[in-house]
């Protein structure tokens, strides 16, 4: 193939037979002179010539294969690419069209494409290939980390995100090809993801038929009632319409306005189910189920042509919105107003100007930040007001450890509706639904939030707790003296504001989280060797691994709580032993760290004279055996030991305990107190899982531990040829109604055919 690859050049371009080509791509190919894309798209021969050489490269290597609905696989570059076009898209992004498939599908290397098409197009093509390998679809670490690529690549050049909306919506319109199971992940994977993701970028075209295509295989038989509701009555309401737009075109024209389009546009399928369900409303009781549109020449001509719509139609009070004085975060601008219409029913009436109506339905293809800027390459920028939004997710990527909390943070502001407020000055602010004073001063600046000690909203003071409403101007009091309150993350909805304020406490509070941290180490590791082991290699590995610069920052992170005790413990432990690396959760069974059961040693308890989980045992030294690894709310029992360590506490039952003398047993129990309250605290224990041995069973037992917040400190695979595998795994719990859960939901795979409880004394 690469022989006949490399012989190949534009001359030799010819129309194929085995697929139908589009026009413009057939006059493309007959005619390279002749313009390729729409809407003012700056064009040229070069143009021409780059995006025959990728279709003509496209086809070659796609040659023989099909997709599922039995169709050359070609179609569907060819698809992809003609979206891209109809949105304005230049030749780069065309040509990323006709190859975004190839690196993955096909033998031919990102620098072989980069040869042949330039730096710009390999970018997008290897851009969109990673984008094809994330997984949305659970709710794990890995999750999140895919979100936090997608991002980066969105930033990196926004363009790869807009190609990846086009490839989803081609296959979304040929997904009924697909098995059912597979249909329904990608529906509701668009419906999510790239829905929301098409409507931050303004790409109005692109998210309302993903909605509706979602819509249809998530909810057929509310798809398809839908679809009746609104056939069913459509010839008299486009006729109610159409005498609406043109007494108003009548009315504008006598005005002299400028006026390009009055007419009447249904609304889509999934917009109009969505408000039933949020209204809790039937479908006749949804007035703006269609509505006219109002397209004139001038900023001036809007609000002229409001003045004439509610001269000539009675407006609902409070149902008039102002789109073009404060756009929506997608730069979305429009006029909406709903008045009574001749027939007494309601009618929402949109108006704006045409640049404003292309930039509803084409989003940032509107207005390319590579063509404003004169670069070649979309990179956001730090003045890029479009992509504030963006920039605010980057943010809550480094601030964000938390995989979960990051998820919700990304749905629940990425994905939600905006609150708009101002500053005494007038400037606009665009805050998450429920936001608060606070979140509105870190906004503005991080002193500003930590110097906090009032506000004032439509100048009247008010809690800081205080949810923020459209159109409030809000005004912060601050003070030399003032610092953040830990009770304010229980009010907080940002991101941003929330991570200030731990920061601002980690910092203010550093040495004494880092003397907490000291002593909390020292305690439990003894003070023999304790400095020289600060200092060591592996406490700075720990440190690393823990995402942690240097073993100070660990500490006070420790002290201050965002890591436990047990788990730098463990890790230490595991870095001191040398034989192995520290555990991680493997990306796939090739991954896998192996470690030994008994190669991580249960954390002892530390000895306290009050406030212990174990009644029985207060002011002596005691730890949790490693044979049975008990967990709150099992049956123990201790056992005075002939050396140092104080009392060893086992499970009732435990082999180790069979032959000890009477006079060495202590009868103990957990503290209920302490075993009922919120304590992060976990304990070590041993499962080994029988399993019938196929590719990728281990990644869906950790799957379903990390959604259920467990961590995994060790695991090893033995596998047999022609056998069942046996899979062993370290894992930490909190007491023994979460151990029976957790068991009861790895036995639901249809996998694993036993599992069991594990012990030191099994190696």
């Amino acid at each position: 193939m690469t022989s006949g690859l490399n012989s190949m050049n534009v001359a030799s371009t010819t129309i194929p037979t085995d697929v139908t080509l589009p026009n413009w791509l057939t006059e493309c190919i007959i005619d390279q002179q002749s313009p390729l894309a729409c809407d003012g798209l700056d064009s040229s021969p070069g143009d021409s010539t780059l995006v025959c050489q990728a279709f003509e490269f496209a086809y070659c290597l796609h040659r023989g294969q099909c997709r599922a609905s039995g169709e050359p696989y070609i179609a569907h570059p060819i698809a992809v690419s003609g979206l891209l076009r109809d949105l304005g898209g230049s030749a780069v992004m065309i040509a990323a069209g006709f190859l975004h498939d190839v690196i993955e599908d096909t033998d031919v290397t990102a620098d072989e494409i980069e040869r042949r098409f330039g730096v710009e197009v390999r970018r997008l093509v290897e851009g969109v290939t990673k984008l094809s390998k994330f997984n949305f679809s659970s709710k794990t670490e890995r999750q999140a980390e895919n979100f936090r690529r997608m991002f980066l690549a969105m930033a990196q050049d926004i363009r790869v995100i807009v190609v990846k909306l086009a490839d989803r919506l081609h296959n979304m319109r040929t997904l009924e090809h697909l098995p059912d199971d597979k249909r329904r992940r990608i529906a509701s994977e668009t419906l999510d993801i790239f829905a929301p993701l098409a409507n931050r970028l303004g790409i109005g075209r692109f998210k309302w038929e993903l909605e509706d295509l979602a819509f249809k295989y998530l909810e057929p038989e509310a798809y398809r009632q839908m679809q009746e509701l609104v056939a069913d009555k459509r010839v008299d309401r486009e006729a109610r319409l159409t005498r609406v737009a043109e007494r108003l075109q009548e009315r504008l024209n006598q005005l002299g306005a400028h006026c390009y389009d009055v007419s009447g546009r249904p609304k889509h399928l999934y917009g109009i189910f969505q408000k039933m369900q949020r209204q809790q409303k039937s479908f006749h009781e949804i007035y703006d189920i269609a509505a006219v549109r109002i397209i004139v020449q001038t900023v001036d001509e809007c609000y002229r042509a409001l003045a004439v719509v509610h001269d000539e139609f009675r407006p609902i009070p409070g149902r008039f919105k102002d789109y073009i004085g404060l756009p929506k975060p997608n730069r979305y601008q429009s006029l909406h107003t709903i008045v009574i219409g001749n027939t007494g029913r309601p009618i929402e009436v949109q108006i704006r100007t045409l640049e404003m109506h292309h930039i509803a339905e084409y989003g940032i293809a509107a207005h390319w930040k590579y063509k404003e800027t004169g670069n070649s390459h979309a990179k956001l920028t730090s003045d890029d007001e479009k992509f504030i939004w963006l920039r605010q997710l980057l943010e809550w990527q480094s601030d964000l450890k938390d995989a979960q909390e990051f998820l919700e943070n990304v749905k629940d502001n990425l994905f939600a509706d905006d609150v708009y407020v101002f500053t005494p000055d007038g400037d606009v602010i665009a805050l998450a639904q429920g936001a608060t004073p606070v979140d509105f001063a870190y906004r503005i600046h991080t002193e500003v939030g930590n110097h906090c000690a009032g506000a004032k909203v439509n100048e009247r003071m008010v809690t800081l707790d205080t949810s923020l409403k459209n159109g409030d101007i809000v005004e912060i009091i601050t003070t030399k003296n003032a610092h953040p309150s830990l009770d304010w993350l229980n009010f907080t909805v940002t991101p941003s504001a929330r991570n200030r304020i731990r920061q601002w406490y980690k910092r203010s509070h550093r040495d004494e989280n880092v003397l907490r941290g000291r002593e909390m180490l020292e305690k439990e590791l003894g003070k023999s060797g304790f400095e020289a082991l600060l200092k060591s290699e592996p406490m700075q590995l720990v440190a690393e691994r823990c995402n942690y610069q240097s073993a100070e920052d660990l500490l006070s992170a420790l002290g201050y709580g965002e890591v436990t005790l047990n788990l730098v413990i463990n890790r230490l432990r595991e870095a001191i032993k040398g034989k192995q690396p520290i555990a991680t959760v493997p990306q796939n069974d090739s991954e896998i760290v192996l470690l030994p059961s008994s190669s991580v040693a249960p954390a002892p308890v530390p000895n306290r004279a009050k406030g212990s989980p174990i009644i029985g045992v207060e002011g002596l030294l005691h730890n949790l055996a490693g044979c049975c690894n008990p967990v709150p709310g099992e049956p123990i029992i201790g056992v005075v030991t002939m050396g140092s360590r104080g009392i060893s506490i086992h499970r009732q039952g435990c082999q180790n305990t069979e032959n000890v003398p009477g006079d060495r047993l202590i009868p103990l129990s957990w503290n209920a107190s302490d075993v009922n309250s919120n304590r992060p605290q976990t304990y070590p224990v041993q499962m080994q899982i029988e399993v019938i041995d196929r590719v990728g069973v281990l990644k869906d037992i950790l799957s379903r531990l990390s959604d259920h917040n467990i961590n995994v400190r060790s695991a090893q695979v033995k596998t047999f040829p022609g056998q069942t595998a046996v899979i062993n795994l370290g894992i930490d719990i909190r007491d023994h109604d979460q151990l029976e859960r957790t068991f009861t939901q790895i036995r639901k795979m249809s996998d694993v055919l036993k599992l069991r409880r594990a012990s030191q004394v099994d190696e």
